[in-house]
């Protein structure tokens, strides 16, 4: 069986939960073959694990590139290129504005018909195929066509021209994976109703290739919360990057044969955005309790003689490591001797690890909250403190949970997303956003020994019962027989 695995901003170029999940997906279907379709932000992305052998990655750049044929895509050659160059800037030019109005029209209505939204994605690929991208986007009766439609759409409100060019930019990095070649597969798996949903939609029209979409995150709300606190962007630019959210969001649903969130609480998210129940199927999150398995803390780490809670997390908003920090003073007034320690990226957003940095230094917590870098040692993060925080805004079905909780250490954590649904009873759960609660939280772990071993055990033993990684490896190759082998058996 072969499997397009379409990822966006994560596997194999930027680490985290989804990339976590999709190396354990590769390693644990020897016997599927994949192609990793892989948006990344810009063209310096390079990988940071080595994939398996047999597993094909194409890299489709959003930014950095002059031109896809810099990257390899495919053009024909230089005279076919120049072919294409003339074409779409002459007598082509009013057949892609066209294509650019329908487009446009979209954005106003993406809940009215998304399969006909769908359609005309699939025209804008058929005619990137034929034609250059750049040569008809930057064409006069594109920019004409953008003006009209902003004279009267929804997302335009009060647009600049200002603003009219920074959406035609965006429309250059949004539109590149129309101008690739989908490459040919038994089935898509789509990691995020975005733009890695594009060759899973192309492959369903044009093809009639089964798509399946695991959301993580719901990559709509975690796009609300980036867009409308995002202090760079205008009121016009908002309304334009929130609209192609919500339009990516109805055509991928409205598509995929299943929608396999990683938690309950996605699916109630994806019910309201337009899922079918009988297209919902929930497939928790899992991790091998052979590698996240309870030691004693070692004699060389941070906390080694003192209460210590340990967090895996990037240092950037979704996390919200201000609330941690100030949960961390918190703490010390019933613990004083309490240190938090925070293993992550410290590049993911630069100016917010600066402003952490700085809160910390304000609250007097140089030496109580350490922004410690990414681990030497992941599998022995969390068997380096006593407990595990997590204070994120935004969560889906969180790794880091369940490995502090395969490693014996009980959490406390905010009650986002499926977070209840991992520990089940077995930790401590405070509202996002609040300081006081989750300081509390941490105060009364790190000072209840007994309570703290009993709720480790429990919590190791939910992870032994419901959230192994291979259990999670044999569902998937379940569903992609049911998809593939099985209806090819139909057939015949």
């Amino acid at each position: 069986m072969h499997v397009l695995l379409a990822t966006e901003g994560t596997y194999p170029f930027v680490d985290g939960g989804v990339t976590t999940w999709c190396a354990q997906l590769i390693d644990g279907l020897a016997d599927v073959r994949f192609t990793v379709y892989a948006v990344t932000g810009d063209v310096t992305a390079r990988p940071l694990f080595d994939v398996p052998r047999d597993t094909v990655v194409v890299q489709v750049p959003l930014w950095g590139v002059e031109h896809p044929s810099e990257w390899g895509l495919p053009t024909g050659g230089t005279l076919d290129l120049i072919r294409r160059t003339r074409a779409a800037q002459g007598a082509k030019a009013e057949q892609f504005a066209e294509l650019l109005t329908g487009f446009l029209r979209d954005l106003d209505a993406p809940q009215a018909d998304p399969a006909a939204a769908a359609r005309r994605l699939v025209a804008l690929h058929r005619f990137f195929l034929e034609y250059d991208m750049l040569a008809a986007l930057g064409s006069d009766p594109a920019w004409d066509a953008l003006v009209a439609a902003a004279r009267c759409s929804i997302w335009a409100g009060a647009a600049t021209i200002g603003d009219l060019t920074a959406c035609m930019r965006w429309l250059r990095a949004l539109m590149m994976p129309l101008a690739v070649p989908v490459p040919q597969a038994d089935l898509t798996h789509v990691t995020i109703a975005g733009l890695a949903a594009v060759p899973g939609i192309i492959a369903r029209l044009e093809r009639g290739t089964p798509m399946i979409v695991t959301e993580h995150g719901v990559a709509l709300r975690e796009r609300y919360l980036a867009i409308l606190t995002d202090p760079t962007l205008s009121d016009a630019q908002r309304r334009f990057m929130v609209a192609v959210s919500e339009l990516m969001t109805a055509i991928t649903y409205t598509l995929a044969d299943v929608v396999a969130p990683v938690c309950a609480w996605n699916g109630r998210w994806e019910r309201q955005l337009g899922v079918k129940e009988s297209a919902l199927r929930v497939i928790p999150n899992g991790v091998d309790p052979s590698i996240f398995v309870p030691r004693d803390k070692p004699p060389t780490s941070p906390g080694a003689d003192r209460p210590t809670a340990v967090a895996a997390a990037r240092v950037f908003p979704l996390k919200d490591i201000e609330t941690m920090i100030r949960a961390a003073q918190r703490t010390r007034e019933h613990v004083p001797e309490a240190l938090f320690v925070v293993y992550g990226s410290l590049t993911a957003d630069r100016p917010y690890a600066d402003r952490c940095r700085a809160l910390i230094a304000e609250l007097g917590l140089q030496a109580d909250f350490l922004l410690a870098g990414l681990a030497p040692e992941p599998t022995d993060i969390f068997n380096q403190g006593d407990i595990a925080v997590l204070s994120s805004v935004s969560e889906a079905f969180p790794y880091t949970v369940l490995e502090a909780m395969s490693c014996g250490r009980p959490v406390a954590a905010t009650d986002v997303g499926g977070v209840r649904e991992i520990i089940g009873g077995w930790g401590e759960l405070v509202p996002p956003r609040d300081p006081v609660a989750l300081g509390d939280a941490c105060a009364r772990l790190l000072s209840d020994g007994r309570r703290r071993g009993e709720l480790g055990r429990r919590g190791r033993e939910r992870v032994l019962a419901h959230f192994r990684a291979s259990d999670v490896a044999t569902q998937y190759r379940a569903l992609y027989h049911e998809f593939v082998i099985d209806q090819d058996l139909v057939t015949a």
